[in-house]
């Protein structure tokens, strides 16, 4: 059995990220919800949804980038 340790990096990784962010949005908007109610709740959510577009513009970015860089290298 071959392991793949790149594949094992890149899919802990992503874990990692995506644990990180249910962490940040459960638990974070969970305690806003108990502390100042519903109305902070879903302000809060918007505010976190919004916080996240750059970094998911920058991650598409990043993978446009390295598709092109992979079909660069093959002609």
């Amino acid at each position: 059995m071959k392991r793949d340790l790149r594949e094992y990096a890149s899919q802990t990784n992503t874990r990692l990220v995506v644990g990180g962010v249910l962490l940040l949005f459960i638990v974070g908007d969970g305690l806003i919800y108990i502390i100042y109610g519903q109305g902070a709740a879903l302000f809060g959510l918007f505010c976190l949804g919004i916080g996240l577009v750059p970094i998911l513009l920058i991650m598409l970015a990043l993978t446009v980038i390295d598709w092109v860089v992979k079909r660069a290298d093959r002609e």
